[in-house]
């Protein structure tokens, strides 16, 4: 979760430097050149929806839905992962109960011959 969260924090932190150094190519030509495109762009269309985009490629609510699509398929994927976690902790326990009977044993030895 913390991973998520600063490679998000650094995603917006790219796009907002390529935005503001869009920003200062502009200023520098002293005119608005169409070939250069801003890092994101909101804008209204005609019909009244909000059209977003981010490096040129347009984001509709269609790709809201299919990202949607892909998290189901995420989460199907973690109930395999759970599965696997579970299975790894009972064999790091077996391995923990068999390594604290191997230690009790030398040290029985030891109390015997000692």
């Amino acid at each position: 979760m913390k991973c998520f969260l600063i490679s998000t924090v650094l995603l917006l932190g790219v796009l907002i430097g390529m935005q503001q150094a869009n920003e200062g190519m502009k200023r520098m030509r002293g005119y608005d050149d169409p070939s250069l495109q801003g890092a994101f762009h909101i804008s209204d269309n005609q019909n009244g929806e909000v059209e977003a985009s981010v490096l040129g490629r347009k984001v509709t609510s269609h790709d809201i839905e299919q990202k949607h699509q892909q998290l189901e398929e995420v989460e199907t994927f973690n109930f395999v992962s759970s599965i696997g976690k579970k299975l790894g902790d009972g064999i790091s326990s077996l391995f923990e109960k068999v390594m604290t009977a191997i230690g009790n044993g030398i040290e029985n030895l030891l109390n015997l011959f000692g």
